[in-house]
C-alpha cells in the first residue's frame, strides 16, 4: 500500500485541561478537520461543535492503521494525543509510515514536562521510564541511589505495582509522588513511601515520580558481580564478560545475537548498555532459557528476546544482527559461517573459547578472515590455609571481526 502521497494528517496534543486549553490555532484545525482519530478519552474531550466525524482507534492498532489512514485520503484528518504525540505517542509511528512531510504535528506539553514543573525537577537529569507497554521490571535498569524518576503509567493500578517492585528490590524508603490528572480541573498528587503504599487505586491518567533514596547500588558499566545472577554455572565471568563487551562495543539502536546464551549475561548487559540496544539470546537448554529470562527481568531488561533451539536452525528467520557474540557452540557444524553470513556489512563478531577444540575453530577463522585474537586468563584471590593465594579459571581466547 502506498501512503506517500496521503495528503497531510493533523497531529494534536491535547492534555487534561481539555479543549479551552488549546491555542486558538489548534482549535481551528480540529474544527476544520472532517474526521478524528483518538482513542476514546481524548475524543471525550472535544465539545459538540467540532463537528467532525469521531473514530475510536481499534485494538490492535498498529495492524490496522495504514488501511484506516489510507481510507480516510480525500477527507481533512486530524489525529489527537496525549500531551506531546511525538513523545512516547502516536506522532512518531504515523511519522515512520506517512514520512514526516506527510504530517502536521501540533504539540502539547507531555505530562512529563508538567510533572516537572510541578516538582521542580530538573529534567535533563531525571530519568523517564514508560511502563504503558512494559512490565514493571524495566524500572530495573534504571535504579540506583539518588536517582530521580518519572514513569508514564499504563492505569490506575501502576502505582501500587511500582511500590511494590521498589520495596522488593531495596528501596522500600523511594518515596513516590502519583501526579494524576496533570494539567486538568481535577488535578491532584498523592505521596508515600513505597513500603508504606497503601492508596487505592486512583485516576488511571498518571504520572508517578519517584526518589529513590537509598538503596542497593548497580554498576552502569559491563561487568556485574557474578552473584548479581542465576546461573547453573555456564557464565561468562565477571573479568572475561568485561572485556568480552568491550570487544562487542555496543551502540544505541544496535542489535546482538547473542548465541549459546548460557545465563544471559552478555545480552543483558548489552542491553543494559544503552536503552535503544536490542539483543536476542539463543539457547538450546530449556532450564537455562527460564534462568535467562528471570534474570533479564532481575536486571532491569525484560525486553530480552529469548529464543529457545540450537544454533545453527535457531537462528533462521531472525532479524540480521549488527553484532553477534557465540559463548557456546562454536563446534557445531556451520554455527560460525551461518553467523558471519548473517551479519549487516560492517557488522562485528565475538566468538569466546575455552576448549582445545573450539580455540582450534577460532585459529582458523582468524588465519582465513583476520581480525584480532587475545588470550586471557583471570586469577582470583583464595584462601590456603591461614593465607592468600592465586586461584586461577581456564583461559578464554577471544576472537573479534568486522566483516
Amino acid at each position: 500500500m502506498r501512503l506517500d502521497n496521503l495528503p497531510v494528517v493533523t497531529v494534536v496534543g491535547i492534555g487534561a485541561g481539555q479543549f479551552h486549553d488549546l491555542s486558538g490555532t489548534t482549535r481551528a484545525l480540529l474544527h476544520d478537520a472532517e474526521v478524528i482519530f483518538g482513542g476514546p478519552r481524548q475524543l471525550a474531550l472535544l465539545p459538540p461543535e467540532v463537528t467532525a466525524e469521531r473514530r475510536a482507534w481499534p485494538s490492535p492498532l498498529l495492524p490496522a492503521l495504514p488501511d484506516l489512514i489510507e481510507a480516510e485520503r480525500d477527507r481533512r484528518v486530524c489525529v489527537l494525543a496525549s500531551g506531546d504525540p511525538m513523545f512516547h505517542g502516536i506522532g512518531a509511528t504515523l511519522s515512520r509510515l506517512l514520512g514526516p512531510d506527510r504530517l502536521r504535528v501540533v504539540p502539547h506539553p507531555s505530562s512529563v514536562s508538567l510533572a516537572a514543573a510541578r516538582l521542580g525537577w530538573d529534567l535533563a537529569r531525571t530519568d523517564v521510564v514508560s511502563l504503558v507497554t512494559a512490565p514493571v521490571a524495566a524500572l530495573g535498569r534504571a535504579l540506583n541511589p539518588g536517582r530521580r524518576l518519572l514513569i508514564l503509567s499504563a492505569g490506575a493500578g501502576t502505582p501500587a505495582a511500582v511500590a511494590a517492585y521498589l520495596t522488593s528490590r531495596g528501596y522500600p524508603q523511594a518515596q513516590l509522588t502519583v501526579l494524576e490528572q496533570l494539567g486538568g480541573a481535577d488535578e491532584r498528587r498523592l505521596v508515600g513511601a513505597a513500603g508504606d503504599w497503601a492508596m487505592p487505586p486512583g485516576d488511571p491518567l498518571n504520572v508517578i515520580a519517584v526518589e529513590c533514596g537509598a538503596g542497593p547500588p548497580v554498576a552502569v558499566v559491563p561487568g556485574l558481580p557474578d552473584d548479581a545472577y542465576e546461573s547453573d554455572g555456564q557464565l561468562t565471568k565477571r573479568e572475561v564478560r568485561a572485556v568480552t563487551l568491550a570487544a562487542l562495543a555496543p551502540t544505541p539502536g544496535a542489535l546482538l545475537w547473542d548465541v549459546g546464551a548460557g545465563s544471559g549475561s552478555i545480552g543483558i548487559e548489552w542491553l543494559r548498555s544503552h536503552p535503544a540496544c536490542r539483543a536476542i539470546a539463543i539457547e538450546p537448554d530449556a532450564g537455562r532459557v527460564a534462568t535467562i529470562t528471570a534474570n533479564a527481568a532481575a536486571l532491569g531488561v525484560p525486553g530480552l528476546r529469548i529464543v529457545h533451539g540450537r544454533a545453527p536452525d535457531a537462528l533462521d528467520g531472525l532479524p540480521a544482527p549488527d553484532t553477534v557474540f557465540i559463548g557456546g557452540g562454536l563446534t557445531r557444524d556451520g554455527v560460525l559461517d551461518r553467523c558471519l553470513d548473517a551479519l549487516r556489512p560492517g557488522g562485528r563478531l565475538v566468538a569466546n573459547a575455552v576448549t582445545v577444540e573450539s580455540e582450534a575453530v577460532l585459529a582458523a577463522a582468524y588465519a582465513r578472515l583476520g581480525g584480532e585474537l587475545t588470550r586471557l586468563t583471570v586469577q582470583r584471590s583464595s584462601p590456603v590455609g591461614g593465607f592468600t593465594g592465586w586461584r586461577s579459571f581456564m583461559p578464554v581466547t577471544i576472537w573479534a571481526v568486522t566483516r
